[in-house]
């Protein structure tokens, strides 16, 4: 009963008699639904009674197809045996995607044209290549293009520097106080950096630039450590203790 009133009977798919189920069910027993769902005879889905016939569209030749299944179109030996597939073309404009292909740019080094997709021009400058590219590095990551540029160099470092120098060298027996590699590793002399920079005692009244020569303030260096030095990748204090642990050369 639903509102005081009886629900309808439901009608067996199978046999057609009537039943009770307060849920929707097509069979009125589990035996009329094997019945109905058998894999053979012609309540079978893939029974051959159930087939019907079609012609080719390429060789003309009758044949049998499920109307379950797709439509008939091409016999199974024109299905194996004919390029029936048609490849879409996807080059160039037919594309879905196409946004008009390349666009000429001209070389920012050496002015020579090259042809980009705009989806690979995202960067602030477009080159021909990677020597373009290299030289173009080169000049905008100098001086005032640098992203640690303080308002220039101060000039030559003064009287004094060349002696400190080759001291602090021979303190640091030629090689890198923080990495340990040697002037042969390297290829050269490591190169000797202060600590607190010569342009923070050339900007300062009570100082000048050869003040910043004491052997305290110096610390041999590789390429790499300077690097990390430069950028602030290695602090002032850790510097400092470095150079402190080092033995101080006899005096001259």
């Amino acid at each position: 009963m639903a509102h005081d009133e009886r629900l309808p009977n439901r009608e067996c798919k199978n046999c057609g008699e009537e039943f009770y189920c307060e849920y929707q069910k097509k069979y009125c027993s589990d035996s009329c639904r094997n019945e109905c769902l058998s894999s053979e005879g012609p309540s079978a889905r893939n029974d051959e009674s159930k087939t019907q016939l079609t012609d080719c569209e390429f060789c003309e030749v009758q044949f049998e197809y499920y109307p379950s299944a797709k439509k008939g179109l091409y016999c199974p030996t024109c299905v194996e045996e004919r390029d029936w597939r048609t490849t879409p073309d996807v080059n160039g404009a037919d594309n879905p995607r196409w946004s008009g292909g390349k666009v000429e740019f001209e070389c920012e080094v050496c002015t020579e044209t090259v042809e980009r997709y705009p989806s690979e021009v995202t960067g602030e400058v477009t080159v021909c290549g990677e020597e373009c590219r290299a030289k173009w590095l080169s000049e905008s990551f100098a001086g005032s293009g640098h992203p640690n540029w303080e308002g220039g160099d101060n000039g030559s470092y003064g009287r004094g520097w060349n002696s400190a120098r080759q001291t602090a060298l021979e303190r640091d027996d030629y090689e890198c106080v923080i990495c340990s590699k040697s002037k042969g590793e390297i290829g050269r002399n490591p190169d000797v950096h202060h600590i607190v920079p010569v342009r923070a005692f050339a900007e300062s009244e009570n100082h000048s630039k050869t003040d910043a020569h004491y052997l305290d303030n110096l610390i041999s260096l590789c390429i790499g450590c300077h690097r990390k030095a430069d950028f602030g990748k290695l602090s002032r204090s850790e510097l400092r203790s470095h150079v402190e642990s080092r033995p101080t050369p006899p005096l001259q």
